[in-house]
């Protein structure tokens, strides 16, 4: 199975079998607890999305804030391709704001809304069906005066009553709404609900064939990308997602899963998208970094783990070929190749290929030598690391945890906001052999300053790839964990410290010596192998 990649280049023009990417990460996803953004974090995330090459992109809600309004222009004003859109209540007001913010905006649509449940109109709105209907009629034709692209939504459409729904559903559409989406607002529905709900709109709301219809689904009871795709399955060509799946309470239907379930299963969906797969896993990663929340490892397409293997039965099936266990490729969504990571249930075509990997030219005899010290370390950590497994090679097996040839003796921060002087830190590192070593750089914070340093001394160019910094407030400590490129290779270090400044330069110092030790151990075993 080949996985579809698209890319912006090989766009065909939408047909009934394409279905737009309707993303509301920076609306619905911002509202979500602990995920608000600056406008120049909305920015950010707006380009990304326009490298994603989404259809559209809900900037925002215009007359939730002044600040909204003006992050949703901003947008307007520097993203081009993909449509921009505001939220807006089923009032002059709300649409009026909405116009005004996405304005600038090359393509431009109002996306507007009204609760039609029984709860919404009775507990919410104090509202009859016939005023719900009235407004509908009212408000989407004046919408329709300020912008061409009108979608409405019928707030918490899966528990409206069918007639009724397919009532407000006609309505908005007689007064001129373009794309008609059904929000299971509460994460109630089931995939084989949600088919049958748009099969029958479809089918019966008149007007149906002048209008796209979109499904925007909660993540309440984990079935948001499922009912999202069966939606798709019932005639929806339209969905409504997120990045990582943010958004109120669970989530959204997730955009990253969406897209790739649409892309690999494309012989069951015979629908396509026309997003830029190899681009997603920078997206998540851009989110992840302006909002502060990192992916979990366990996440669907985009963690950690979704193309790692520790089984040995996985990785020897994968290390044979990789569609054992694999239906896509890591490549396709942007992320480096399959990761075999290596731990206790690891097996011996693991090790020897990490071997290999890793510059070293051994025997078969060689790894089942060194496979029983593999396993005993393997049973004491959770990762054997690349640097674990030079010392194994090496003969050096049964040192302790300490890896590289480098400790840390002393690391001095400065910084000074009141004067022009450059951030600088003072390194002090000791090597195996005796020797300390104390070097002061300067760098753009004291941090940047301080890896500067620790290269400087151990003689490594390496430069920081990913720095990941966790508080564990029932600890009190700061787990660290950072990604370094040297020489086009990558080398990972963690620690744990009390001080967020401490723990960052150890994971820092930590992924140096484990680039150091590959080195120097690679060399040794080649000079042992060549006598």
């Amino acid at each position: 199975m080949t996985t579809q990649h698209i890319k912006t280049d090989d766009v065909k023009p939408v047909s009934e079998n394409h279905v737009k990417i309707f993303d509301t990460t920076l609306r619905d996803g911002e509202q979500a607890p602990g995920f608000s953004m600056s406008t120049d974090a909305k920015l950010i995330v707006a380009r990304t999305l326009s490298d994603l090459n989404v259809d559209i992109i809900e900037a925002g809600f215009a007359a939730a804030s002044p600040g909204d309004a003006a992050a949703i222009r901003t947008i307007a004003s520097e993203i081009e391709g993909p449509t921009i859109g505001s939220l807006a209540r089923l009032n002059k007001n709300d649409i009026d704001a909405a116009a005004h913010a996405i304005e600038p905006a090359q393509q431009k649509r109002i996306h507007t809304f009204i609760g039609t449940s029984p709860l919404h109109r009775d507990a919410k709105l104090k509202m009859s069906k016939e005023e719900i209907l009235k407004v509908i009629s009212e408000i989407v034709a004046y919408a329709s005066s300020a912008c061409d692209d009108i979608e409405f939504s019928p707030e918490d459409a899966i528990r409206t009553e069918r007639e009724f729904l397919l009532e407000a559903v006609e309505a908005a559409i007689e007064a001129g709404a373009t794309t008609i989406n059904i929000p299971d607002t509460v994460g109630y529905t089931t995939p084989e609900e949600i088919t049958d709900l748009f099969r029958f709109l479809k089918e019966n709301a008149k007007g149906a064939d002048r209008a796209i219809f979109s499904v925007h689904c909660h993540d309440d009871l984990g079935m948001a990308v499922a009912n999202s795709l069966a939606a798709v399955r019932g005639g929806a060509r339209q969905i409504e997602c997120a990045i990582n799946g943010i958004g109120e309470r669970a989530g959204n239907c997730s955009m990253e899963e969406a897209v790739m379930a649409l892309a690999t299963r494309r012989d069951f969906f015979n629908v396509s998208t026309q997003i830029d797969t190899t681009k997603i896993f920078a997206a998540s990663t851009t989110l992840a970094r302006v909002t502060h929340n990192p992916i979990p490892r366990n996440k669907a397409i985009v963690g950690k783990n979704a193309f790692a293997h520790e089984a040995g039965i996985h990785q020897h099936g994968v290390l044979a070929n990789k569609r054992t266990y694999e239906i896509m490729d890591a490549e396709a969504v942007g992320m480096p190749s399959n990761s075999i990571v290596l731990g206790k249930h690891s097996g011996k075509h693991a090790v020897a290929a990490r071997v290999k990997a890793l510059g070293f030219n051994v025997s078969k005899q060689k790894i089942e030598d060194i496979f029983p010290a593999f396993k005993r370390l393997a049973d004491t950590c959770r990762e054997v690391t690349d640097a674990d497994l030079v010392r194994i090679v090496t003969g050096n097996a049964e040192t302790d945890g300490r890896i590289g040839p480098w400790r840390m003796r002393k690391t001095e921060l400065h910084v000074n906001f009141e004067d022009e002087t450059r951030p600088h830190a003072r390194i002090t590192m000791e090597h195996d052999n005796g020797e300390r070593q104390s070097v002061t750089h300067e760098g753009e914070g004291p941090i940047d300053a301080a890896f500067a340093a620790v290269c400087a001394i151990a003689d490594v160019p390496g430069h920081i790839h990913t720095l990941d910094l966790n508080h564990v407030a029932a600890e009190g400590i700061v787990r660290a964990e950072a990604v370094i490129e040297v020489e086009g290779k990558f080398y990972s270090g963690k620690s744990e410290e009390v001080d967020i400044a401490d723990a960052a330069v150890a994971s820092f110092v930590a992924a140096v010596n484990q680039a150091a030790a590959i080195r120097a151990g690679v060399s040794a075993e080649q000079e042992r192998a060549a006598s």
